[in-house]
């Protein structure tokens, strides 16, 4: 007869052993293929804003390697790299691309404010462009003040909006060397 092995007993009570944690084979998945969109991503990024992200070199020469392939290469090359992922701590390239990709959404909000801050000025004249330069002295406040009242001429006689145009160009210069 053979003789059969004792399992082994796990004490639940004893704090020496070492903690099991059970992750579900779906949720395994789910990592996976988060971290392969993440390299999707990154793959997509231009030349300039790979620079920015840091990576070693094997997942740059990997992720470079990926932008020149097509098709079922480049999806097998993205396997790739989301398992180049797993390996490595992927939070310092979560937040590098974070960066990049809210720079894009600041610039948009800030265009759309300065598009805010140009109505008002033609709207309130002389007020709005005292607060506009308590706030941006570099300004120049002859000249805002001459395209603001052009501006306010050409929309009383429905001319085309030259000066409104003009004063968007120097409220962006003013605004966005801050």
């Amino acid at each position: 007869m053979a003789k059969r092995k004792k399992k082994e007993v796990f004490d639940w009570e004893d704090e020496d052993q070492e903690e099991i944690i059970w992750v579900s084979k779906s949720e395994i998945k789910r990592d996976a293929e988060d971290l392969k969109q993440l390299g999707e991503k990154i793959v997509n990024l231009t030349k300039n804003n790979l620079a920015k992200i840091p990576l070693d070199e094997s997942l740059l020469d990997a992720i470079e390697l990926a932008q020149r392939l097509q098709k079922e290469a480049r999806r097998r090359q993205l396997q790739y790299i989301g398992k180049l992922f797993r390996g490595i701590d992927v939070e310092p390239i979560r937040e590098a691309l974070d960066k990049i990709e809210n720079k894009h959404n600041q610039q948009q909000a800030m265009l759309h404010k300065i598009e805010k801050v140009r109505d008002e000025l033609v709207e309130k004249g002389d007020v709005a462009l005292t607060d506009l330069l308590n706030d941006y002295p570099n300004g120049d406040r002859q000249q805002l003040r001459n395209l603001i009242r052009s501006a306010q001429k050409e929309r009383e006689q429905n001319k085309p909006s030259k000066a409104y145009r003009e004063i968007y160009q120097m409220l962006k210069v003013l605004m966005l060397e801050d």
